[in-house]
């Protein structure tokens, strides 16, 4: 019997889990949650240096206490000899920054860096570099740069060049002492093995890489000559493919986690990424939704399509042989958990009373409302619209409150708009020719909450087949770690083997219900008319009220 290790980090927390190779059973886990969360206001250093508006850092110390704590403790309740383990695999939340020393090690760790924010990671959704991003898409488009059909036509601040150009531009002293900017993932990875490997992964739906052409060092260099530079210093290392096997476990970190040295490790995958191996997706023609603080929509198949709006598109991103599209929206979870926290007092004292969380008692009364009941419609854009529009400046709105509105009423409005923006991905993938077959759901939410799922089968007019785990991700993880081991280290030579060894059952099938069906397709047309008025026809509107200083005459 044979076992690997899943590592995934997401946004508030890491977890670790150990899975039998020969049938995907969770033999023991560890949740770790960052003791520092999202660092949005001020440094947590004594100085307490104040952020910019739209910043979001993390402590890389929080990450290695998931490996640190995280890996001792699940291999402790496991109860399994670390003799069976056969390897590693890691996914984290892209595309998150780690900046470092030629040592690999943080600059935040060192108190020459400490008090400057870009030495920080900057995580997937730190918004500071806005205008970094116009910058290369206005450039990329007036100069008709093939590159740019892959990602949509689109270039998101969340990504990690437009991060490397605005630490030039805040932080240019910075910038030059750095040795190298890493995705999060292939930053753990490479402590592992004190080797640098950067993930196909990410650098082709985060980096504006390509197998075929590599990056589009003309380009960048146009934009400023030390993003050129970057490409051979900053951004240098051996690139892995999905599947493959990084390198073995160095001897001190072996040693320091009391795992054996050599242990195969893999390379690194996007966090959403891996938890399609987790679900079992790995035909053509298969979407799943990866649904927690934020949603990313992928989408496998067998042919490249130039799709407008998406996030991008890598061959051999997830399987070998297909591939990987990435559309996502930046706000779900996040979005249901902020409206836990403006319900009324009377409304926490009635949960408190029945010993339920907000949530439940949201979800409890939401429930019996049918669609439309609300009189009410909502765009989810509150931290921006990553897909189709691929706007972080874009806010939310709330149409339809009288008197008689009730919190309630609010919670499913937000509900339903997740499940149309969604409709708008999911519309547009089919639009440009990319068939569906099937829809999958995992992630922190689908298991949870039957409401919200049900609103999407019905909106989506679709089943939708929801995997009976909240950790998908970890568990592609652990794929990635047997697949490095490959046959002869008790795991497997090919990902499909994997993956339909080790996928997790599902838990329940949505199947829409027709009445419903109706009702939300006019609902829909009603988001859609909003979300074109905002989105394209009037995409200033938004911009205005949030930096009213920069925009002064409104049109």
């Amino acid at each position: 019997m044979s076992y690997s290790i899943g590592i995934d980090y997401g946004t508030e927390s890491g977890r670790v889990l150990i899975i039998n190779n020969n049938n995907g059973a969770i033999q023991g886990s560890s949740v770790i949650p960052y003791s520092h969360g999202v660092i949005t206001e001020v440094l947590p250093i004594k100085d307490k240096i104040t952020l910019q508006s739209d910043y979001a850092l993390q402590h890389p110390g929080d990450y290695l206490d998931v490996l640190y704590k995280g890996i001792p403790q699940a291999m402790e309740r496991a109860g399994i000899s670390k003799s069976k383990l056969s390897g590693i695999g890691v996914d984290f939340t892209s595309s998150t920054m780690v900046t470092t020393n030629a040592e690999l090690e943080p600059l935040s760790f060192h108190s020459e860096y400490v008090n400057r924010p870009h030495a920080w990671v900057k995580l997937w959704k730190h918004h500071g570099p806005t205008e970094e991003a116009k910058e290369l898409l206005d450039r990329a488009i007036q100069d008709k740069h093939d590159w740019l059909r892959r990602y949509g036509f689109n270039v998101s601040p969340e990504w990690l060049i437009p991060k490397c150009l605005e630490t030039i531009y805040e932080d240019e002293r910075l910038y030059d002492e750095a040795d190298l900017f890493l995705e999060a993932g292939d930053w753990i990875v490479s402590w592992l093995t004190n080797d640098v490997v950067r993930s196909n992964c990410s650098l082709g739906f985060k980096a504006f890489w390509n197998e075929a052409d590599g990056f589009p060092e003309g380009f960048l260099t146009s934009i400023h000559p030390k993003l050129g530079e970057m490409l051979y210093s900053k951004l240098r290392g051996r690139i892995g493919k999905i599947g493959e096997c990084a390198g073995g476990l160095s001897l001190k970190i072996a040693d320091e986690l009391g795992l054996p040295p050599g242990l195969p490790v893999g390379v690194a995958m996007i966090d959403a990424h891996s938890a399609i191996l987790g679900v079992g997706a790995s035909k053509s023609n298969q979407l799943t939704m990866v649904m927690g603080t934020s949603t990313c929509h992928m989408m496998l198949n067998d042919k490249e399509i130039q799709v407008p709006g998406i996030s991008g598109v890598v061959k051999d991103g997830i399987i070998p042989g297909l591939y990987a599209y990435e559309a996502g929206q930046s706000a779900v979870g996040d979005l249901f958990g902020w409206y836990t926290q403006q319900v009324p007092q009377t409304f926490l004292d009635e949960a408190k009373q029945m010993q339920m969380s907000v949530f439940d008692l949201l979800e409890k009364r939401a429930s019996k409302k049918s669609p439309g009941d609300s009189g009410l419609i909502a765009l989810d854009w509150h931290n921006g619209n990553r897909s189709v529009l691929s706007d972080a400046d874009l806010t939310g709105l709330l149409v339809g409150l009288t008197f008689h509105t009730k919190p309630e009423d609010i919670f499913r409005a937000y509900l339903e708009a997740t499940a149309f923006g969604a409709k708008i991905i999911v519309d547009n993938y089919q639009n440009w020719g990319l068939h569906i077959d099937e829809i999958f759901a995992c992630g922190g939410l689908p298991q949870k909450n039957a409401l919200l799922m049900q609103i999407y089968a019905d909106v989506l007019n679709t089943d939708i087949h929801v995997s009976s785990t909240d950790y998908a991700p970890a568990i592609g993880a652990a794929i990635l770690g047997a697949v490095a081991a490959g046959d002869e280290g008790g795991g497997y030579n090919h990902i499909e083997d994997a993956v339909h060894s080790m996928k997790q059952p599902f838990q329940k099938t949505y199947h829409p219900i027709k009445e419903n069906v109706q009702k939300y397709e006019n609902l829909y047309n009603m988001y859609k008319q909003l979300h074109d008025y905002f989105g394209y026809k009037n995409n200033n509107f938004m911009k205005y009220l949030k930096y009213p200083d920069e925009n002064p005459v409104m049109n």
